[in-house]
């Protein structure tokens, strides 16, 4: 489109390749360890971050202004006269775990419905948008996945998108919102377009989370595919099929309702928003619309390991009774030829030496030819 910035450059697989800018790449923190930058992270607070009281919980705001970046960390209550100075003016705010009373500033501020904020306080929303005459509230998860155990780890994020301003509502610290502002320095060109261009990058980083849970999952699946037919697995594979597939199971938990929420915002979006930005939000559409149907691949491919894995241990179940009963057919022509040898009772070469050499020969034929046709046939 004529005008409209160039996108984030592209991997072999379609997905932006903003690991190659460094935002990505953070170290590897535990879910409840508070990101650099944040509030009671140690060293140096981010810009963004605003001690200002109220509210109570750790605060982080951002003012854009033409596109530019005009104000951090300032004070929440703040909002309303910046966005009276200038029409121009976008307004994030960002409240990590806040509570009802934090939340009154934005039923003050932005006058906000109960409703709207009393699923930002509870738990387990699920993925939805609702829209209300001034604002739409959205609830999504973003995703991360423990690099050995493949354990999924959800992070309930909420937000509320009126016409200048975006609040996030975060419950804990798994996401890390310095990624999200990273991720909108990257893309500074494209913040003329005001809160599109915001919610467009919360999004865009909660989706390619998503992709990458797929492709972690779908590579470890791989892996124990590989371990299916070894003679000695190196991990059991039965409990590491159904670890992943709970695991597969709640992605999708995640990525289909999420699919519907993006259709329904892009069925609104293209009335409110510049055409400039509506390539890219489809492209976040496209993602997640990849990410669902991978996981609905992602569930067959597991479900057939397991089953593929039960399976061989019934053949092998097979095999080792097959060479058991062989050679129980086996040793009991010796018991039987021995047993008639046995009787108390005068038979051809009773109490001779050719007798001795008859039972022998006759166990040792009798046995070697069972033991051959069993052998011929697979039994043993």
């Amino acid at each position: 489109m004529d005008g409209a910035p160039a996108h984030a450059p592209r991997g072999a697989d379609g997905r932006d390749c903003w690991h190659a800018t460094g935002v990505t790449s953070l170290p590897d923190r535990a879910p409840d360890t508070p990101a650099p930058g944040e509030p009671d992270a140690p060293g140096p607070n981010a810009p963004t971050v605003t001690r200002a009281q109220p509210p109570r919980c750790p605060t982080r705001t951002r003012a854009y202004r033409h596109g530019q970046v005009v104000q951090e960390g300032f004070p929440a209550e703040r909002i309303s006269e910046l966005l009276a100075e200038d029409e121009a003016t976008t307004v994030w705010l960002d409240l990590r775990d806040p509570d009802a009373d934090d939340l009154q500033i934005l039923v003050q501020e932005f006058g906000l419905h109960p409703l709207a904020v009393e699923d930002a306080v509870q738990d387990h929303q699920r993925p939805k948008l609702d829209h209300y005459p001034t604002y739409r509230f959205l609830n999504t998860y973003a995703v991360t996945l423990d690099d050995g155990t493949s354990e999924l780890s959800t992070s309930e994020i909420s937000a509320f998108i009126t016409g200048r301003a975006l609040i996030t509502v975060r419950k804990d610290d798994a996401f890390d919102v310095d990624t999200l502002v990273g991720r909108w320095d990257l893309a500074a060109d494209l913040a003329v377009h005001g809160v599109p261009f915001l919610v467009h990058g919360l999004l865009d980083l909660v989706v390619d989370g998503h992709l990458r849970a797929v492709q972690h999952l779908d590579d470890a699946l791989e892996q124990l595919e590989d371990q299916l037919f070894e003679p000695r697995p190196t991990l059991d594979v039965r409990r590491r099929g159904f670890e992943l597939r709970k695991s597969i199971a709640g992605l999708r938990h995640v990525t289909v309702p999420m699919r519907e929420v993006l259709d329904r915002y892009l069925r609104t979006e293209d009335r409110r928003t510049s055409a400039a930005m509506l390539p890219y939000v489809h492209d976040v559409q496209d993602h997640e619309q990849r990410a669902a149907e991978s996981c609905e691949a992602l569930r067959e491919h597991a479900l057939a390991i397991i089953d593929s894995h039960r399976n061989e241990q019934s053949y092998q179940l097979n095999e080792v009774t097959k060479k058991l009963a062989g050679w129980a057919a086996i040793i009991a022509v010796p018991t039987a030829v021995t047993g008639f040898y046995g009787q108390n009772v005068p038979y051809p070469g009773f109490s001779h030496h050719a007798g001795f050499v008859t039972s022998t020969l006759t166990i040792v034929v009798l046995a070697g030819g069972l033991f051959a046709l069993l052998r011929r046939r697979g039994w043993l």
